[in-house]
């Protein structure tokens, strides 16, 4: 079995491609979709769940949290497959096709506060606009993390919780500060799952191929 405990110059190569992905489907979705028609897809549930200003911190804490597991997942991943990476292009081109083909908005709630953590939402608000939501681009890469450390034997099991707890966090706070419907957040966990799964078939076919052909040289 092929192990790493430390990212390669490639590892790193492909980090940055992810980060440079992320703001280039991102951006260009909010472009092409803008003069479309946006659906809300806001339930009487969503408008329930209660605005809590100071989950703001989780909302955008959570980058930490992603650098963290996605070099985590790249470095220790067993088998060399870089399933991580893969997995994240998968999901953030759906997320793109998505954005583009049916794009979603919703009413965000009028800030009245003028404590630090009101201010910080009164800020988000102003910077993202409320579109590129269904899929949520938060919750799909929380979710991801989280899958990158389950169940690796060699990422300790307390951290492999924490990150459960940490990515479930994040799901909420895009709720409670009012950046996602309960819609957005259940397809970027599905995505992140299915992107996995997808993953490590593409992977894996690779992997058995590469055996393969080591197999014939010798």
């Amino acid at each position: 079995m092929h192990e790493r405990c430390f990212l390669t110059k490639k590892d790193l190569l492909w980090l940055i491609a992810a980060v440079v992905y992320n703001f280039l489907i991102y951006n260009l979705g909010r472009y092409l979709s803008g003069a479309g028609v946006h659906v809300d897809l806001s339930t009487a549930l969503d408008h329930a769940i209660p605005f809590v200003p100071w989950m703001i911190l989780i909302y955008w804490g959570c980058y930490l949290y992603w650098i963290a597991n996605y070099c985590l997942g790249v470095a220790w991943d067993e088998r060399g497959e870089r399933r991580m990476i893969l997995a994240h292009f998968i999901g953030e081109t759906v997320c793109f096709l998505t954005f583009v083909l049916y794009p979603t908005t919703m009413v965000r709630p009028q800030i009245t506060g003028d404590d630090i953590w009101s201010r910080l939402v009164a800020l988000t608000y102003a910077v993202d606009a409320a579109d590129n939501l269904l899929p949520s681009i938060h919750c799909f890469v929380s979710w991801l993390c989280w899958i990158g450390v389950r169940g690796n034997r060699r990422i300790p099991r307390w951290y492999q919780a924490a990150s459960l707890v940490m990515a479930v966090a994040v799901c909420v706070s895009t709720l409670t500060v009012k950046q996602h419907v309960i819609a957005d957040v259940a397809a970027g966990i599905i995505l992140a799952e299915v992107s996995w799964l997808c993953a490590g078939t593409i992977g894996g076919s690779r992997h058995r191929a590469g055996l393969g052909k080591i197999k014939k040289e010798r």
